[in-house]
């Protein structure tokens, strides 16, 4: 592959390939962003993340024990990947997506 390819793909906004990685998933979202800097600043997007974490994210953070630290969205999903108590410690709550959640936390991260 020429590096005119790496242009190419460098031509399109940022905002159309935000959309793109927002359809994938938080794997492919994390090797897509070693393509080109376009692709690496739509990948740390909340837009992309925040489509990553369950619908009821707002309520499940609400309802946490303890407030979480995170100033990105990717870093919320992180965080969720972790067991977090809620509703006063009776209930256990965690993403489960294998694929990134047994990723090295520097992966997901950087």
């Amino acid at each position: 592959m020429s590096n005119s390819m790496g242009g190419v793909i460098d031509m399109l906004p940022e905002d159309c390939v935000s959309t793109i990685l927002s359809f994938t998933s938080p794997t492919d979202t994390f090797r897509s962003s070693m393509v080109s800097s376009t692709f690496r600043s739509a990948a740390e997007s909340d837009f992309v993340w925040e489509r990553f974490l369950p619908a009821d994210y707002k309520d499940v953070v609400s309802r946490l024990d303890s407030p979480l630290t995170y100033t990105a969205m990717k870093e919320l999903f992180h965080c969720l990947c972790n067991p977090v108590l809620i509703d006063g410690g009776r209930k256990n709550y965690f993403l489960w997506t294998f694929e990134v959640c047994t990723k090295p936390k520097k992966d997901l991260l950087n």
